[in-house]
């Protein structure tokens, strides 16, 4: 078997990415959210069935999609690709060509393209096949905070199709079109959310002698929780704390103390066992913070994805397969983690993978509402999906 027989002679490569281009932007066209992708769905199961897929299974975690591909040089072990399918809920600002036709929806994240270059690879998988064991091909709804890889997990989805490695690819803003970035760990951060209802006494503001002023109690929790990431965690172990909702009172009734105010926000950290320790830190501040001022404060958790931690070892082999695809000078091993999150990492809690990143050149950040996924970098990433594949199933392996 020949990493060359898959990746097939560099024209036919080049209108198979032209022909991912399309699908890329009739679905950037279409977005569609969470678990609610019905269109999205329809387009990638109808080009597998076009493509000759040995089994594609639907309606997984609602909307998400599985197809197998079988390879012909008998059994070997079994990887899954992993993309994610859903869109944001934001207006795009483009003024593309194929920008969205949806009021308040956009792949505002580059999913459209993760979508569209793993049905590359699907197609020329199925049409090629010269590899040993079998690729199953995960397409994800719901990354963008529904936590769709953790329901795909409970559905089933690892034992049903056998899954012994699982791999994953995400498009990266500022990296150059062409390159590859990515390291062993963490790689992003665990993100958490939290909403605390600040519980006093209204009354007039004239005197608020009178009354248990909740305003006072939340901008005293507001500066105490930023001594987290300051005074109670390792300077060299990341964590930052957001509060970015604020909520109480009417600006129509300015002089009316009220009786309760919220506040929210998310926490980010990159160990799993930082991520515990601030959560109860978290609490024991904003609870005694508040005792401190007679007042009550509920906490709201909500618990977000786990840190994305790639394996060791999968690391260096996807580092390698990245470097056959790129360059030794396209490819860094140890690129900084950022402290987004993804829900892939419920996937590697699982199963040993590593997620990596494709430079998508200089185009705006992923969630502004100016962002494109660049149609530039597809047939990199199509030719690091269909490499991996090609060292990963060889006949040797079993």
């Amino acid at each position: 078997m020949s990493v060359h027989t898959l990746l097939g002679d560099a024209s036919s490569l080049t209108a198979l990415a032209d022909e991912a281009r399309t699908w890329r932007r009739t679905i950037h066209q279409h977005p569609e959210l969470l678990f609610d992708l019905p269109k999205t769905a329809a387009l990638v199961t109808e080009k597998l069935k076009e493509f000759g897929c040995d089994e594609i299974v639907g309606g997984i975690a609602t909307s998400g999609v599985v197809a197998v591909i079988n390879g012909r040089n008998g059994p070997g072990r079994t990887i899954a690709l992993r993309c994610d399918m859903d869109a944001l809920p934001m207006s795009e600002q483009t003024n593309l060509a194929h920008a969205s036709k949806v009021p308040n929806m956009m792949h505002a994240c580059g999913h459209d393209g993760h979508t569209a270059m793993l049905l590359a690879a699907a197609k020329q998988l199925s049409a090629s096949r010269d590899f040993a064991g079998k690729v199953v091909l995960v397409f994800q709804p719901a990354e963008e905070g529904g936590g769709g890889g953790r329901v795909m997990i409970e559905e089933g989805v690892l034992e049903r199709f056998g899954i012994e490695e699982v791999y994953g690819m995400h498009n990266e803003p500022g990296l150059a079109v062409g390159s590859f970035a990515i390291r062993s760990g963490p790689i992003m951060a665990g993100g958490d959310r939290f909403v605390i209802t600040i519980n006093g006494k209204g009354g007039h503001a004239a005197a608020p002698h009178l009354s248990n002023d909740p305003v006072v109690v939340m901008a005293h929790i507001i500066t105490a929780l930023q001594s987290i990431a300051s005074r109670f965690t390792d300077p060299f172990d990341p964590v930052v704390l957001s509060i970015t909702y604020v909520n109480g009172g009417n600006d129509r009734a300015l002089n009316v103390i009220p009786s309760n105010v919220r506040i929210g926000g998310t926490i980010r950290t990159m160990q799993p066992q930082t991520r515990k320790a601030v959560e109860d830190r978290f609490r024991d501040v904003v609870s005694m913070t508040a005792r401190a001022f007679s007042a009550e404060a509920e906490i709201d958790w909500r618990p977000g994805y786990p840190v994305t931690v790639n394996d060791a070892e999968k690391t260096k082999v996807a580092a390698a397969v990245a470097r056959s695809v790129a360059g030794e000078a396209r490819v860094d091993d140890n690129y900084p983690p950022t402290m987004g999150s993804e829900d892939f990492s419920y996937m590697l809690q699982k199963r040993p993978g590593a997620f990596i990143w494709l430079g998508n050149g200089d185009s705006a950040d992923l969630h502004n509402p100016a962002y494109d996924f660049n149609d530039d970098a597809i047939i990199h990433g199509v030719r690091y999906w269909l490499t991996l594949v090609g060292q990963r199933l060889t006949a040797q392996d079993r």
